[in-house]
């Protein structure tokens, strides 16, 4: 027995729905966030034939989150990739990417990990994003949260649990490298740029260039050269890490490309970078046994 949120064929384990105490946010914002400067080119849209797509509900320890699935349309089980968002929230362009992995044969999840602790879909102030929202986010919450994820879509039977991978843009990407230090079903790792150093707290007691010594799976890192929040010498380090503790890691540097260079709702986007970085994505998801 199976019970359906909403959307057919995009299902979750038969019982009673958990209440969502304490969540601010209980279902996805719609549009462009607009804590971001937007880019005057149209950003690129991704249609949904061919797909089963739209915003489902996850059930997680203390209630549901919101997150957004798309996968091909028929039977499955299909490889799982779990998207983890920027800063700003499952928006148009995070919903965009899981179709995108669709469109590629896979069963693409997005959670809304920052749905405790504010409405992103109101926020206009990155500053007040990071010190309000993501400064207050437990690691610990957000590695349980892509667990009960990863759960959710192989345990719904369209996931295939053995064909496990994660990515994640921005913060996103400092999120990959902890994720993959902390799941040992993953078979692959995809961060697209994202801080590699900074301070710790008592809830974030890790940085991601911390973890390069303790992944569970091979990652591929993606990164702006003109990337401010990610020196050259920290980017040298996660990778000398990783490789002196015997793990598996590629990174690539887009000589003068800055931070965001794949979201293509900014004016950060680079056509050329992202397409790039793309196209390693899928080569690494298939090299890796995803897909």
């Amino acid at each position: 027995m199976v019970a359906r949120f909403g959307l057919d064929g995009l299902r979750a384990p038969a019982g009673a729905p958990l209440a969502r105490r304490g969540f601010v946010m209980t279902s996805l914002m719609t549009g462009l966030t607009l804590a971001a400067r937007h880019a005057d080119a149209a950003p690129i849209h991704t249609d949904g034939a061919g797909l089963v797509a739209g915003e489902v509900q996850v059930p997680v320890a203390d209630g549901t989150l919101p997150a957004y699935a798309a996968r091909p349309a028929g039977a499955g089980p299909f490889p799982i990739v779990l998207v983890i968002e920027e800063i700003f929230g499952v928006h148009d362009y995070i919903k965009d990417v899981c179709r995108r992995l669709a469109k590629a044969g896979y069963l693409a999840v997005a959670p809304e990990l920052y749905a405790r602790l504010g409405d992103l879909s109101k926020m206009t102030d990155p500053h007040l994003i990071v010190r309000d929202v993501i400064s207050r986010a437990p690691d610990a919450t957000i590695l349980s949260d892509l667990d009960a994820t990863a759960a959710w879509a192989s345990g719904n039977g369209d996931g295939d649990p053995r064909h496990l991978a994660v990515t994640g843009f921005c913060r996103g990407g400092r999120d990959v490298w902890l994720y993959a230090a902390h799941n040992p079903s993953l078979k692959a790792a995809i961060a697209w740029y994202g801080p590699l150093g900074g301070e710790t707290s008592a809830i974030q007691p890790h940085n991601a260039g911390e973890m390069a010594g303790k992944l569970k799976c091979p990652l591929l890192g993606l990164y702006g050269g003109a990337d401010p929040s990610t020196t050259p010498d920290q980017i040298r380090a996660a990778e000398a890490a990783a490789r002196a503790a015997g793990r598996t890691v590629e990174i690539v540097v887009y000589p003068d490309t800055p931070h965001g260079f794949h979201a293509d709702y900014r004016s950060s986007y680079r056509q050329g970078p992202a397409e790039d970085g793309w196209h390693r994505m899928l080569a690494w998801l298939h090299r890796n046994g995803v897909g």
